[in-house]
């Protein structure tokens, strides 16, 4: 005899799927593609209608709406973007008029700067740590460090403003790819927030942690002027920075509300390989609530940016 007792089953009422509710039909599923003739519009209609299939779609439908609406569309980024080699589409999103602000941590600014003006960047850290040359490029410190404390003195402008014009006065010979030039051409924002003792320039000799800290703390109140537009649309992509742009994202979006305008109504997206907390509640959910809408895209940037600046492209009108 068996120690427990089992619950009978003849009681349990069923229903007909006839009549159930369901979110799955077939005509929601992937079409397969033949891949030598199919355009890449027929490669997007092939996406399942399901879950993410629904929500890239989702995103780059608030995306294009912003831009026709002429509402901001911000991207927020770590140095990985650029790292996996993402800085010809961000560019391209930028000279066509889409992406209105670019917001980076000081180690996207590094690596934009030295692909810019030597035309390599990211260093094997293993290796050169146990000697002790981890980040002693010398010219990468003094080029920013100089930078800033020259740019401290002579003007008003802010961090990323005065490393674009840098790289364009000095004619970096990969400036026609780099996301700091690219924005200063065109006069769109772009800001780098510092966190003092990340980064491989604050470890030397010309280091200035006045100029450091001042020249982000301009970008930051540059930064706040784009939040506070995020009225009834736009859209903040933060890709790829788990915790210093989620959380100047927070702080200026509380600045903007805090002065009286209604930040509300807009559209994040998170992208990142794997979901951590502060890109999770700090820019998919906290400043959503109640208005607007979160992503959440997982995923190697080095695919789904490729993928979601494509799809963007493809609705646009033609160059």
């Amino acid at each position: 005899m068996a120690r427990y007792r089992q619950q009978a089953l003849r009681g349990v009422r069923t229903i007909s799927i006839k009549g159930r509710k369901s979110k799955v039909t077939p005509s929601d599923f992937a079409k397969p593609l033949n891949a030598r003739s199919a355009s890449f519009r027929a490669f997007v209609d092939s996406l399942p209608r399901i879950l993410i299939g629904n929500e890239l779609r989702d995103l780059v439908r608030d995306i294009l709406r912003a831009k026709k609406a002429k509402k901001p569309v911000i991207l927020m980024m770590g140095a990985h973007v650029i790292k996996v080699g993402l800085t010809p589409l961000i560019v391209d999103l930028l000279r066509r008029g889409v992406i209105t602000h670019v917001a980076m941590n000081s180690a996207s600014a590094i690596h934009d700067v030295e692909s810019a003006m030597w035309g390599h960047t990211s260093e094997d850290v293993a290796v050169n740590l146990m000697d002790g040359t981890f980040g002693m490029a010398r010219e990468t410190g003094e080029f920013i460090n100089g930078v800033l404390t020259d740019g401290m003195a002579e003007s008003d402008a802010g961090y990323g403003e005065v490393l674009g014009k840098a790289i364009i006065n000095r004619k970096g010979p990969n400036r026609k790819t780099s996301i700091l030039a690219t924005c200063y051409a065109l006069g769109i924002p772009a800001t780098v927030h510092a966190a003092i003792g990340t980064d491989i320039i604050h470890q030397q000799p010309t280091m200035n942690g006045a100029a450091t800290g001042e020249m982000s703390f301009r970008d930051f109140k540059v930064f706040i002027q784009s939040v506070k537009q995020l009225i009834d649309g736009g859209v903040v992509l933060n890709v790829g920075s788990a915790v210093i742009m989620p959380e100047v994202f927070l702080k200026a979006l509380t600045v903007a509300r805090n002065l009286g305008f209604k930040a509300k109504g807009f559209s994040t997206a998170n992208f990142d390989m794997i979901r951590q907390y502060r890109p999770q509640m700090n820019v998919v959910e906290r400043p959503t609530q109640k208005y607007g809408r979160g992503y959440s895209i997982t995923g190697h940037h080095e695919i789904m940016f490729p993928l979601l600046a494509a799809m963007v492209n493809l609705g646009l009108p033609n160059r």
